[in-house]
């Protein structure tokens, strides 16, 4: 049978697929309820950054809607459902588990009473191209083992990086990234702490200070892609994500990334708060220089004291903010700015289980620096590539109908600047996944997938509406960071306000809801947006 959906190709697949869709939520067709005696909010988009803004925003006495152009929840953290196999669309583990249980004692509850989280040991395993490994985890013993197996020279460097990425996660993360970076003296006040960090340094020139075997060097770096970036680029801050990692753990939510949206559009709707499915913004009306409601696809009106979009802002800007409104971020600006990858994702079920493979793998191809400069620079689609490998079946078994597997296949490509017609290439590079996966990890793959489909650039820059089809907004490089990031509060429309990956801080579950805190410090309280009104 064969499967469509917007912006991909037409992939046969074994079985038919449909998305979820969720019972418990509002739909497209519903009426918007406001209240005049309330602050109204509108939020554009159900991602982690839209609904943890939502959450916040109702605590504080906010009316919010959330329009979703989707048929169900979760952006980028959509769930497909089909032939018994659960795939969780983009994010898959958790690792700031502080970060959600502050936003659930927000709103008076616990978060573990409402989802399940699972540690993962080992984190990761990076698969190098000669078929050795190494176990990515916070266990202190079984690194300094492996590190020690690959370069006994190198472990003294380890002991070094660690303490600089730890410096870097009380720096940059926890201090500078709760910084909204409103005005320059915002930028100034931050200079001594990137001084400290030497920011501006690129993470893997960071990691090849300390450590000079090459895989080694691979292992301790290659987390920046996770959020966007090219190690060989992006700012040597980044290295708290290892510390993050480290002090927090990986963890798996049972159920899918999708159960921890499920369970935040339950707490919305508990506060009051609602989701409009299949509500796409055609614009955001501005009034008097002021962000005042939005038009959607349809024709519909609807006003409101705040607008918030966790859309892609080169997006938000170019499509939904009229050029004349615009004097810092302008088509020109937009467009001479650094974007991140794009991805491809391969998302198939197997009637057999991979025992022997984990829940994470990193299955690196035979090049590093020049694969990810064909992907950043050249924007060129190279032959050879490297995967990351998602099996939650290997911690979750009912992702997957018994005896069978779940996994996804995600290749960093570039985006849509490549020029690669991917309603031509898309068959074929699934089908050059496949090969590889089934001459290293996955032995006999071709006769085992029963359901399978694949999202492309196209389905970044169609279906989720970002620019250039760019899967993680602007490249987080050291002058598209922070303050020079579009900020949360709009340089351009007052009232209008941003949050998600393209926005401050950045990309990834962790830096999503520390941008819906960091937006909960700029947007006025209720009583003062409905004051605004007038």
């Amino acid at each position: 049978m064969r499967t469509e959906f917007p912006g991909a190709a037409r992939i046969v697949e074994p079985r038919g697929s449909r998305p979820s869709t969720p019972s418990d939520t509002t739909g497209a067709g519903s009426a918007s309820r406001t209240d005049d005696r309330r602050a109204q909010a509108l939020v554009i988009g159900s991602g982690f950054g839209g609904l943890a803004t939502a959450i916040r925003l109702s605590v504080r006495g906010y009316d919010v809607t959330v329009l979703e152009k989707l048929d169900g929840p979760g952006g980028r953290a959509y769930v497909w459902r089909q032939d018994g196999f659960t795939f969780d669309a983009g994010p898959t583990i958790v690792t700031a588990p502080f970060m959600l249980e502050e936003l659930w004692a927000l709103a008076g509850r616990d978060f573990h009473a409402d989802v399940k989280l699972k540690a993962l040991d080992p984190f990761y395993r990076v698969r190098f191209d000669d078929g050795t490994h190494f176990d990515y985890s916070n266990e202190p013993q079984a690194m300094r083992a492996q590190i020690a197996a690959i370069s006994p020279d190198d472990l003294c460097g380890y002991d070094a990086f660690v303490a600089e990425a730890e410096l870097c996660y009380q720096e940059g993360f926890l201090k500078l990234g709760a910084i909204a970076y409103e005005t320059l003296g915002d930028l100034v006040a931050a200079i001594p702490g990137l001084v400290k960090m030497r920011g501006w340094r690129s993470l893997h020139s960071l990691v090849a200070h300390h450590m000079k075997h090459p895989k080694l060097r691979q292992v301790f770096s290659l987390q920046s892609l996770l959020i966007g970036g090219n190690p060989f680029a992006v700012t040597a801050v980044y290295s708290l994500i290892n510390a993050l990692e480290r002090r927090h753990g990986v963890h798996w939510a049972m159920g899918g990334t999708g159960a921890i949206v499920t369970a935040m559009v339950a707490l919305l709707r508990r506060l009051g708060g609602q989701i409009r499915y299949g509500a796409e913004v055609r614009r955001i009306t501005i009034e008097r220089g002021r962000a005042r409601g939005v038009e959607l696809a349809d024709g519909e009106r609807l006003r409101s004291d705040i607008v918030v979009s966790n859309a892609d802002t080169a997006y938000t800007y170019r499509t939904l903010v009229a050029p004349e409104h615009r004097t810092v971020w302008t088509d020109r600006k937009l467009d001479r700015a650094r974007y991140s990858m794009s991805l491809f994702v391969w998302y198939f079920g197997t009637k057999r289980r991979y025992e022997d493979v984990p829940h994470h793998m990193m299955v690196l191809g035979p090049r590093y620096e020049g694969l990810l400069d064909d992907i950043f620079h050249r924007h060129r689609l190279a032959d050879d590539f490297s995967l990351y490998l998602h099996r939650p079946t290997a911690t979750d078994p009912d992702m997957a109908p018994p005896g069978c597997d779940t996994f996804y296949a995600l290749s960093p490509v570039p985006h849509l600047d490549s020029g690669t017609d991917w309603t031509q290439q898309a068959g074929a590079y699934r089908q050059a996944i496949a090969r590889r996966l089934s001459e290293t990890v996955l032995p006999g793959l071709d006769e085992q997938v029963v359901s399978s489909r694949v999202m492309t650039p196209l389905d970044f820059q169609d279906r989720l509406l970002s620019y250039k089809g760019a899967a993680f907004g602007l490249e987080p490089v050291m002058l598209q960071s922070a303050w020079f990031r579009p900020h949360n509060q709009s340089e351009d429309v007052p009232g209008l306000y941003m949050v998600g990956a393209s926005t401050h801080p950045g990309a990834g579950v962790p830096g999503v809801l520390m941008g819906a805190k960091v937006l909960d410090s700029v947007i006025p309280d209720a009583v003062a947006a409905m004051e605004a009104r007038r």
